[in-house]
């Protein structure tokens, strides 16, 4: 065996002396044509003859007993640490370090000594990186496996996207030799090249039908394009994929189609995160590490365009990133980009755990009002530059803003039963909610009953700065008729609701719809009355109505009067009393309000008899002293 291997050496040499000849490259690629058969044949005898082994490789825990010819003879790396060794008969060869490990080793070996067996997908890229390895290059054989391997590659594996992505895959596993040997930066080339290919033909189909070239349609064919292809990204390690989208973008890839991409692809890598629950975390730090780094990446690569992902997919993810705790400028963006479509937003989507467990609110209060700032700011920026070419000022539609105040009464109504709520943070977001999203204030007033409800420890200032984000002019007839009735209010509050809707029963009783008095009176007409007109179809209706609210307004005024008793005794008993004048002082500017109160209400009662309508007879049978400002 030595003296085959001499012999093989020498002839290496040779060969490579007449490669330094220009005029003899045709012999030399004639003599390696021959020494290549005449190794082969060799290689075939010693295998057939069952030669006993003269060499142990040791790879990755694996021992394989073979011969030193067949290896040196395609082998350039065991070939020189044979020709290197000081052991004129090495029998013991250790590589610790072959990529794909013993199962790579054991096809290169299959290979030297002439065994079939299939190439495909799943193992290209080990035998490419084996072969780089063990320098299996032309130089040491004709048509050794480097020469084959990129064969596979350039005629089969790179000229499919599922095969380009399965090699690509493989290769993570190989990495730095795989960089080494560019097979990653080919897949990378060939995905992107085949990428933009399809995404050129979806667009040019798309052109045909260009009248219904809406961002639905954009949309739905995006989603065509990811049903046949792109789940196969989502077996790439962050980092790849990441690769694999830029360069997808510089040869031209719509960015607005990575939105798909990148949702299969969260879907997928943040599976089992517990983010809609509150709880204790149940991931370990190693797995919570990694699945932050697929976060912040993915949340990098987003598309700018507006409507390019869901709102209910970015509430997925802004739960994961204040989940996994990553870093503020991806959660600021992630709220940034769910402001600019508050408007398409659900309840759901805002109801966003608090992940503290510092006994704070139940929901993440603090995030939804930064959501809410952001589509404010959007919403004024884009008021700014609503100009057309005339330099003239375009209003926005309403819709959005209309929507986003509905949304965030039904979120303040979701929130009120949180005990931990304060008062404070309740009244910061809801003065957020915009005047002129509120047609009614039947939401908030919603809102404002299930917090005091929740909330029955209140004092009455706190009760009173809560009721004073309502405007009363705005309820409904249903809610005026609730709040009269509703014991959790303050007075106050009560008896402000039954003065207004007694104004706005005057002023639709005369006609006048459109009272200086109440700025939002035609609106509310139009909202809950189907037929205004004639006015004299709902007098009887509102006869009884404003009956029922004079009778309500009576029984506050018994309920005052007991007040100001109880104040009277109060006031009687205490070791101050001699400091006062009067007994009779300490009420007087709660007498005052009942007399203006009761001076303007007074003028309503002409209105209800003018048709011989008799009075309200337990008003008729109140004490001169009240009702002595009365013009009945």
């Amino acid at each position: 065996m030595t003296i085959i291997k001499g012999a093989s050496v020498s002839a290496m040499v040779d060969i490579n002396q007449e490669e330094t000849a220009p005029n003899t490259v045709n012999n030399m690629s004639s003599k390696k044509e021959l020494l290549s058969s005449a190794l082969k044949r060799t290689s075939e005898w010693i295998f057939s003859q069952e030669i006993p082994s003269d060499v142990t490789i040791h790879v990755g825990g694996a021992s394989f007993s073979l011969h030193k010819f067949p290896l040196v003879s395609k082998c350039g790396y065991i070939r020189k640490l044979v020709s290197e060794s000081s052991d004129s008969d090495l029998s013991v060869i250790e590589l610790p370090e072959v990529p794909g490990g013993a199962e790579a080793f054991e096809l290169a070996a299959k290979f030297c000594y002439g065994i079939n067996f299939e190439i495909g997908t799943e193992n290209i890229a080990t035998l490419r990186c084996v072969a780089e390895y063990l320098e299996m290059s032309e130089d040491y054989a004709v048509g050794n496996l480097v020469g084959r391997t990129d064969a596979y590659l350039n005629e089969v594996a790179l000229h499919s996207l599922a095969g380009a992505v399965s090699v690509l895959h493989m290769s993570e596993k190989l990495i730095p030799i795989a960089e080494r040997v560019k097979l990653v930066s080919r897949c990378i080339d060939a995905i992107a090249y085949m990428a933009c290919k399809e995404n050129q033909f979806s667009m040019s189909s798309r052109a045909e039908s260009v009248n219904e070239g809406s961002i639905s349609s954009s949309v739905s064919q995006s989603k065509t394009i990811v049903d046949w292809w792109a789940e196969d990204l989502t077996v790439l390690r962050i980092d790849i994929f990441q690769r694999v989208l830029i360069a997808m973008m510089a040869r031209g890839f719509r960015q607005y189609a990575l939105g798909p991409i990148l949702m299969l692809y969260a879907q997928k890598s943040l599976r089992g995160l517990e983010i809609f629950g509150k709880g204790r975390k149940k991931i370990e730090p190693e797995q919570e590490h990694e699945k932050r780094v697929i976060l912040e990446t993915i949340v990098s690569l987003l598309p700018r365009e507006m409507n390019a992902m869901s709102v209910s997919f970015l509430s997925m993810l802004l739960r994961s990133a204040i989940y996994l705790e990553t870093t503020v400028a991806c959660r600021l963006d992630l709220e940034k980009r769910m402001g600019m479509q508050l408007g398409q937003a659900v309840l759901d989507d805002l109801l966003i755990p608090s992940y503290s467990f510092t006994g704070d609110t139940l929901f993440d209060v603090d995030t939804v009002q930064r959501i809410l700032m952001n589509f404010l700011d959007f919403e004024m920026d884009g008021n700014r530059l609503g100009c057309n070419a005339d330099d003239e000022y375009v209003s926005p539609p309403p819709s959005d803003m209309e929507r986003v105040g509905k949304l965030m009464e039904n979120y303040l109504a979701e929130i009120a039963t949180d005990r931990n709520v304060s008062v404070t943070r309740f009244i910061n977001l809801a003065e957020l909610i915009p005047e002129q999203s509120r047609v009614t204030e039947d939401g908030i007033y919603r809102a404002i009953d299930i917090y005091l409800k929740a909330h029955p420890a209140l004092s009455d200032m706190e009760r009173k700065k809560v009721c004073s984000l309502m405007d009363c002019q705005k309820l409904s007839r249903e809610a005026c008729a609730h709040a009269a009735q509703n014991e959790r209010l303050p007075v106050q509050t009560v008896v402000q609701v039954l003065y207004y809707e007694q104004q706005r029963l005057r002023n639709v009783m005369s006609g006048n719809l459109m009272g200086g008095d109440s700025p939002a009176l035609t609106s509310k007409v139009n909202l809950y009355s189907t037929d205004i007109h004639p006015v004299s179809d709902e007098l009887s209706s509102l006869r009884r109505e404003n009956e029922d609210l004079k009778i309500e307004l009576v029984k506050m005024k018994m309920k005052l009067k007991e007040i100001e008793i109880s104040a009277l005794k109060s006031s009687v008993s205490s070791p101050i009393q001699n400091t006062l004048p009067s007994a009779d002082k300490p009420p007087l500017p709660r007498k005052s309000f009942i007399n203006s109160m009761s001076r303007k209400l007074g003028r309503l009662y002409p209105f209800v008899r003018a048709d011989g309508t008799p009075g309200n007879t337990k008003g008729q049978t109140k004490s001169s002293r009240n009702r002595r400002h009365s013009i009945s």
